[in-house]
């Protein structure tokens, strides 16, 4: 399940975050981030749906 995770993570960084952790601060992080750069936001929703 953790690589179609990170498939959907790359396409899409916040839903990647979302299914991992809902809506906690690492989801509104990961929105920032990815506004931001969209790279940020992958870089970020790869390395939270690698921890957890």
């Amino acid at each position: 399940m953790d690589i179609i995770r990170i498939i959907i993570a790359i396409l899409l960084p916040p839903l990647g975050v979302f299914l991992q952790v809902g809506f906690g601060g690492a989801f509104w992080l990961n929105i920032l981030l990815t506004l931001l750069g969209y790279f940020p936001g992958v870089i970020h929703a790869v390395y939270i749906i690698a921890k957890r």
